[in-house]
């Protein structure tokens, strides 16, 4: 009995973690390049002393869903959408480069590229500062172009080149901040190979109907591992008071 509830403890527990990353990605449906987290149960055997009677239930938040969201056209000259494999450099808060497939781009109060979550956008020197212009345009390659302020639609000049990135996304880890890293650290080379299409974005890869379905099926879950702990505390209640008749 004991180890039944254990089980049943450990199960609800971890459903309920489970249920919270369900919901964020049901969340993040309209976030534009968003990727999935992904999750799975397993049994765990509690080491200790004693008979090895008792297995915990866990959740392994095991990585990602890169596969690619849809691609909807917005006319904007400032959203790009990767095309097939790749990502945007940007930097994250602390300083350090990460990755997105976000591709809402804008120029901040600086003068600086940044996405709509505001992360600079990383060029070749570092983050990408757009000058006063009349025009801007972003090539497949990732190359801004503007047209001074003044200037004929003639003048045009090479500002910077954003950073695209392809790198083994089997390395990738999400971090609290949506952004994916290398581990220890590392920072990915540059691709050629990695274009984008301008005047689009990328959807949200979360599929909304495997979504709310695992979330009924997460609730049965739950509601299922919290009625064994009913059910196993009314036998000990009985059990209790066959063992008081006398």
């Amino acid at each position: 009995m004991d180890e039944s509830v254990y089980l049943a403890m450990t199960g609800a527990k971890q459903t309920e973690y489970a249920q919270a990353i369900n919901s964020n990605n049901l969340a993040n449906v309209s976030t534009t390049g968003f990727r999935a987290d992904l999750h799975a149960f397993s049994s765990m055997p509690i080491d200790g002393p004693g008979v090895a009677s008792r297995v915990n239930a866990v959740v392994d938040a095991y990585g990602t869903d890169f596969t690619q969201g849809a691609i909807a056209q917005t006319g904007r000259d400032l959203d790009v959408a990767i095309q097939g494999r790749g990502f945007i450099a940007v930097q994250a808060a602390d300083g350090s480069e990460a990755y997105t497939r976000a591709g809402d781009l804008r120029v901040n109060a600086g003068g600086l590229l940044s996405t709509g979550a505001g992360h600079l956008v990383v060029g070749d020197g570092g983050p990408v500062a757009i000058p006063p212009n009349a025009s801007l345009v972003i090539g497949a390659d990732g190359t801004v172009t503007v047209r001074p302020l003044g200037q004929g639609p003639e003048t045009l000049a090479i500002v910077d080149r954003i950073k695209l990135v392809d790198p083994d996304t089997r390395q990738l880890v999400k971090g609290g901040d949506g952004l994916l890293r290398l581990p220890d650290g590392e920072i990915a080379a540059a691709s050629a190979e990695v274009r984008v299409t301008a005047g689009a974005l990328e959807q949200s890869n979360v599929n909304v109907a495997r979504t709310l379905v695992n979330m009924i099926e997460l609730a049965r879950q739950y509601e299922m591992q919290v009625n064994m702990i009913r059910n196993a505390k009314d036998n000990a209640d009985a059990s209790a008071q066959l063992l008081s008749v006398r």
